[in-house]
């Protein structure tokens, strides 16, 4: 089984797991606790080290930048 893409399943994360993902666009190795969340709404298709940490492909990073930029225009467009 091959892995989902990422704009497969974040809109299936809490909004608690996305906002530490825009707040932390920069970050290449997830945290355990946001790994877990991933790993469990990716329906495993994401694949955890043996710490538990799941390392961002480029295209995730991207993403998250760019899940990081819409936010910022839109919290901009509201000030």
């Amino acid at each position: 089984m091959g892995q989902r893409p990422i704009v497969e399943w974040w809109d299936e994360l809490d909004e608690v797991t996305k906002k530490w993902l825009v707040d932390n666009p920069g970050c290449v190795v997830l945290p355990r606790t946001v790994a877990n969340v991933v790993h469990q709404v990716s329906g495993g298709s994401v694949a955890q080290d043996q710490h538990g940490e799941h390392l961002l492909s480029a295209a995730e990073q991207s993403f998250i930048r760019a899940k990081c930029k819409a936010a910022r225009a839109s919290t901009s467009r509201h000030a």
